[in-house]
């Protein structure tokens, strides 16, 4: 079964023609270890290493592109690059507009991190990134919602006393807990379907070359030794 499900890889990933000569990859460049900009204002992380991975396995010349997360989709739709690659879960709103991958890492815990331990959680001030998964959850559990668009300002909310926690992605809030005075408060919240590209609802064989090769990297281990290197999401 395990050779099967490798040659139907293989073979989707040499399958059709009329793909676009390079492909652009839109990406926040904001969402360390996924993806953020290094000391030369290049892509860089988990995200940058596996795009660039997957673009080599579906025969593919790719550029990068950064794109400011609340606009992310709709600069998708509307042409402006291919494909989005920026830590974004699958979720049944998203799947309205865009059409995903399979995930490429496994469901992976929000958490809340705060000053105090004492905060209220359900009935405080909580940040969350706009248009996130995060931001909806607070709106469900009744708790005021404060949005940024961007996670350092979610952080930085906290810590001038403009928001009594902020809840993210618990890999993203990891090292600025350890590095700093928030503390974890609250259970681990399981949120979304994992993290997948996106795509345009027409471009089709484009996903479907990526989901191959999405495929192919599951299959010989590769992608458990990437995100086990940036310590993202679980391995699969």
């Amino acid at each position: 079964m395990k050779s099967l499900i490798l040659g139907t890889a293989v073979l989707a990933l040499t399958a059709g023609m009329g793909l676009a000569d390079t492909v652009r990859l839109g990406t926040e460049g904001a969402y360390p270890p996924y993806n953020f900009l290094n000391d030369n204002g290049e892509v860089d992380g988990f995200e940058r290493e596996l795009g660039d991975e997957l673009c080599k396995r579906a025969a593919l010349t790719c550029e990068w592109v950064t794109n400011d997360w609340d606009s992310i989709i709709p600069n998708l739709v509307s042409g402006n690059y291919d494909a989005i690659i920026a830590g974004m879960s699958i979720t049944d709103e998203r799947e309205e507009v865009v059409d995903f991958t399979q995930g490429y890492t496994p469901p992976s815990p929000s958490a809340y991190a705060a000053l105090s331990a004492d905060v209220d959680l359900n009935g405080g001030i909580i940040a969350a990134q706009t248009a996130t998964i995060q931001a909806n959850h607070v709106v469900d559990t009744g708790a005021t919602l404060v949005e940024y668009p961007t996670p350092d300002e979610t952080l930085a909310a906290v810590r001038a006393g403009e928001a009594d926690a902020v809840i993210a992605d618990k890999d993203y809030l990891e090292p600025a807990v350890e590095a700093s005075d928030l503390i974890f408060v609250g259970d681990d919240v399981p949120l979304g379907g994992g993290i997948g590209m996106a795509f345009r609802e027409s471009d089709d064989e484009m996903r479907g070359k990526f989901d191959a090769a999405i495929t192919s990297m599951k299959e010989d281990g590769s992608l458990n030794t990437l995100i086990e290197k940036w310590e993202v999401g679980g391995t699969w």
